[in-house]
């Protein structure tokens, strides 16, 4: 099995494949797309009843654990303008992938994200 990164943007291949190494996850397929503040509006809107831009946004498809074929991850929508640090959104998008919760977990996901970024410096 291997991850299959082809449809993230090359600037962030690193940083979601050092996110996944670092949850423990060696196989599936993401993706990641830049969006405007118009389109991740919209999406925080339908998905979460939140009508406001945000800087990133996860949406898991399959649950982790054994799965038939290749598994499908998830998709991650980063909009820049609402963004400190693109990179650090898609680390962020990417944990959440993989079954990370920062507003339920008590600090591990950002104490891991803080991790996977010191290690891209």
């Amino acid at each position: 099995m291997s991850v299959d990164l082809s449809d993230v943007p090359p600037d962030l291949r690193a940083p979601v494949a050092a996110a996944l190494e670092a949850a423990g996850v060696g196989d599936g397929h993401l993706a990641v797309e830049i969006v405007d503040a118009e389109r991740i509006q919209a999406l925080n809107r339908e998905h979460r009843g939140k009508d406001s831009p945000t800087d990133v946004l996860a949406f898991p498809i399959d649950e982790l654990g054994p799965v038939a074929g290749p598994r499908e991850l998830g998709d991650v929508a980063i909009c820049p303008p609402h963004c400190s640090d693109v990179t650090e959104a898609a680390v962020h998008g990417t944990l959440h992938l993989c079954g990370y919760d920062h507003e339920t977990d008590g600090g591990e996901m950002l104490a891991l994200q803080d991790r996977v970024m010191a290690g891209l410096r």
